[in-house]
């Protein structure tokens, strides 16, 4: 719901809050748990692993993929236009990652799908590239958000400890002290609105310094 005094940022983002018992057990081994969905992401993401075996060779995995940035940012300064299907992929990947992440912050116990939305929603409106985004802020995107950088690194520390304690409150109680899921909901908000105005450059409008929707 939009607040009063607030107009609607673009980016909206959201997690349907579990008012049930959460499953303990798959809470206490969620950090073992998530490692076959997180290998997933990870595959199609671009994010490169590196092992070291007993005889001092290193060897690399890459992964294919992860969010397009570069390649929106210069058909936007040279042709004004943001492919659809570069849209697509920019917006369904980080769906499937925010599953992945608000599962393992532990706001709810349905494993994470690759196509299904489940109870995480995200969206942001496709861009008018010509009309609506002008062709040279995204070159300083990146800097303009960096009072955002700072505000998340403290907020993500935060986030941290609060996912411990929510961890002991489920295991315990069952329950995800609805205080603590609205602030880590609220964090991840932020970071998505973020990550789409600097480097999914799907909108000009500056992100908010704020939690709530």
């Amino acid at each position: 719901m939009q607040q009063v005094g607030y107009p609607e940022y673009p980016v909206q983002f959201s997690v349907d809050y579990p008012d049930r018992p959460l499953n303990r057990l798959t809470t206490a081994f969620r950090i073992f748990v998530i490692i076959p969905i997180a290998i997933v992401l990870g595959a199609v993401s671009g994010q490169t692993w590196h092992w070291t075996s007993g005889t001092g060779t290193t060897y690399v995995a890459l992964g294919a993929g992860g969010l397009l940035s570069w390649a929106p940012l210069l058909m936007i300064l040279f042709r004004q236009k943001y492919p659809r299907w570069w849209f697509d992929w920019n917006l369904e990947l980080q769906r499937f990652g925010n599953r992945v992440g608000t599962y393992f912050a532990l706001m709810g116990d349905h494993y994470p799908a690759t196509d299904d939305h489940q109870a995480v929603h995200l969206d942001y409106p496709y861009p008018d590239a010509e009309r609506d985004l002008n062709r040279w802020l995204p070159l300083v995107k990146w800097f303009l958000a960096i009072p955002h950088y700072v505000v998340l690194f403290f907020l993500e520390i935060a986030l941290v400890v609060v996912v411990i304690v929510a961890w002991f409150a489920i295991v315990f109680t069952g329950r995800y002290p609805r205080g603590m899921f609205d602030f880590v909901e609220g964090v991840i908000r932020w970071h998505n609105r973020v990550l789409a105005y600097a480097f999914v450059l799907v909108t000009d409008r500056y992100p908010p310094f704020r939690l709530s929707p």
